[in-house]
């Protein structure tokens, strides 16, 4: 096959340098990717923008917005040949998908006539059954080459290899696929096999071209490395309209992956333009692609148009979000859990030390990602904007939490990489900065009297059930939400120096949720992940919660000397302490406590605030 794409070459040279001129084609190729459920406008930071951020024109996207940019360039290209392509990942991202199920976006998608889609690996996060029921209701074709649906999968044959369109009098092939490891990073279910995708590529074009075709689309959910390193490479394949790893390529955005297109060289002698459009309907790809009389393609351009203010959102698509947005409401209502005591998600703690919501929600974040091998979590406190009370938990509470929509992302960092990710985390802590790092999976301490960028004193990574000291040249893998997985709040390095980045697609607010409703009811905690140390450089213990959270890890103290006068030292309270433990450690007699309680102005003995200070005068 590579040898007659080859001959084809050669023959349409000797065409054109003999002075016959051939026809060209011209195709026009608008597309998206990754819409992940963002019906509503989205802000800058990828959440959904409001009200107050709409009247400022601070807002992109949505489908509203993006249904009046795809009608308008359909209308600048009238009597042209259009394709309009969707790469996958329709699913996950906001309400409308944990209200509706898919049958939002079908609504929207079907709205907008797309000529093709292929599934991304989101789409069976409700197993096959979700599936099914968005592929009852889209109105065009679905094209996954490496998907096969058993005899008792309720996809039947709905998702097909390839298709073939005839666009302008020639016929264009679309050959889908997804990402192969698919069943592993979301739910398919026994009934539907996920096989490789360029063998199936491969064998799908050449059914292709047994029908006279000589311009392949290769539709992919694998990813833009993927795209470049394999699919682009497949014999006959002419261009790739790709979505997974939400790349925004670019000629003019200084943040692009890569330029739009990225030219490959294929082994069959030609080049092959790779497009992706980032995510989130932020972006609409344009690309025009030239192809010869012989299906080559010759030229290829174009870049995304960026979906602002400048496009007013269609009138008639706006009334109806509004109408499906009317049950999200009842959603917020909805019990999802009970706690046995208050979450403390204050910006004071949280922001300073080790919180119970950030342990809540790192914890829910690594128990999510554990079977993709991740070991780890990080998340921000500024991401935190509510405490829970105790007792009943509804879903609002926990968006109110989490309003951001922010979503999990995966990836793997170096030790190195990840303590400068921590020095970043510990480097504003005097302004109560939102970048403090809440973690799971690993432990730290610091020093926050010392100069930011110097104050990590120690990092200990989670292998099974113990603790072992950071490794500046190990890789590991890590989950946090995909506003620093891309740099957010000064975490650039994880932009910078993570590989394997994936935005793993569900949002934080459902993943506490589910993680919640799991551990019903939920004991609030904290356990020493996180330690301050006095400025004396004694190790210190975590920041400000209750010790009446339930919990069974053991009690530790550790006596700090105080700056002071010689005859008082500093104890900091650790999980499990009690005022009797302390003075019995101080003065080998419990019943002395009251001189402690009384020198720090008589707490609460049965609820001291972890990470707090108690001066502890001479015996």
């Amino acid at each position: 096959m590579t040898s007659i794409r080859i001959g084809l070459l050669a023959a349409s040279f000797l065409a054109l340098t003999g002075g016959s001129a051939f026809a060209d084609y011209e195709l026009d190729i608008l597309h998206i990717n990754d819409l992940h459920s963002r019906i509503e406008p989205i802000n800058k930071y990828d959440s959904t923008c409001s009200a107050e951020e709409e009247g400022k024109n601070e807002c992109f996207g949505g489908v509203a917005r993006l249904k009046t940019a795809i009608d308008q360039q359909r209308q600048a290209l009238s009597g042209k040949n259009v394709l309009l392509l969707n790469a996958g990942d329709n699913f996950q991202g906001s309400l409308f998908y944990t209200t509706y199920k898919g049958a939002a976006e079908a609504e929207f998608l079907n709205l907008m006539k797309f000529d093709a889609m292929t599934v991304g690996n989101h789409e069976f996060d409700d197993s096959e059954d979700g599936l099914a029921t968005f592929l009852d209701k889209v109105q065009f074709p679905v094209v996954t080459a490496n998907v096969a649906a058993g005899a008792s999968s309720k996809l039947g044959d709905r998702i097909k290899p390839y298709i073939v369109l005839d666009v302008g009098g020639q016929k264009v092939g679309i050959v889908g696929a997804v990402a192969n490891d698919t069943d592993e990073i979301s739910s398919p279910g026994p009934n539907v096999l996920i096989g490789d995708d360029v063998a199936d590529i491969t064998h799908a074009v050449a059914e292709v071209k047994k029908q006279g075709v000589d311009k392949i689309i290769a539709l992919t959910h694998v990813g833009y490395p993927r795209d470049l390193a394999a699919i682009a490479k497949i014999p006959d394949v002419d261009v790739v309209v790709g979505g997974h790893s939400h790349s925004l390529l670019s000629n003019t955005d200084e943040k692009a992956e890569g330029p739009y297109p990225t030219m490959v060289d294929n082994p069959g002698g030609y080049k092959v333009p790779v497009v992706q459009a980032g995510a989130y309907t932020k972006y609409l790809g344009n690309l025009k692609v030239v192809f010869d009389d012989n299906g080559i393609v010759k030229d290829a351009k174009g870049d995304p148009i960026l979906l602002d203010p400048s496009f007013k959102p269609d009138e008639a698509v706006v009334t109806r979000i509004k109408e499906l947005a009317g049950p999200i409401e009842e959603l917020k209502a909805k019990i999802v859990a009970e706690t046995a005591g208050p979450i403390d998600g204050s910006r004071e703690t949280c922001r300073a030390g080790e919180c119970q919501m950030g342990n809540l929600v790192a914890d829910a974040l690594l128990d999510r990602t554990k079977g993709q091998g991740v070991t780890a979590a990080i998340t921000n406190g500024g991401g935190l904007r509510a405490s829970i009370d105790g007792g009943p938990v509804s879903m609002g509470e926990v968006v109110t939490v989490l309003p951001f929509q922010n979503t999990v992302s995966t990836f793997q960092l170096k030790g190195a990489d990840l303590l400068a990710a921590l020095e970043n985390g510990l480097g504003q802590i005097e302004e109560v900065a939102g970048r403090f790092p809440q973690i799971s999976g690993m432990k730290f301490s610091f020093d926050k009297s010392k100069p930011a960028g110097s104050r990590v004193v120690s990092v200990e990574m989670k292998e099974g059930d113990a603790y072992a000291p950071l490794d500046p040249a190990k890789v590991y893998t890590l989950a946090s939400n995909n506003y620093m997985r891309a740099g957010g709040d000064g975490y650039k390095i994880f932009a910078t120096a993570a590989t394997n980045a994936y935005d793993y697609g569900p949002t934080l607010d459902q993943v506490v949720a589910d993680y919640l409703s799991a551990n019903r009811p939920y004991k609030p905690f904290t356990d020493g992940r996180i330690t301050a140390v006095a400025a004396t450089g004694t190790a210190a213990a975590p920041a400000a919660a209750g010790t009446t959270d339930g919990s069974t890890a053991p009690a530790e103290t550790a006596a700090v000397p105080a700056a002071g006068p010689a005859a008082t030292t500093r104890h900091v309270i650790v999980r499990g302490d009690t005022l009797w433990d302390i003075a019995r450690a101080a003065y080998g007699e419990g019943h002395l406590w009251r001189r402690i309680s009384e020198a720090n102005g008589n707490p609460e003995p049965r609820a001291l605030v972890i990470g707090s200070e108690l001066d502890v005068p001479a015996k």
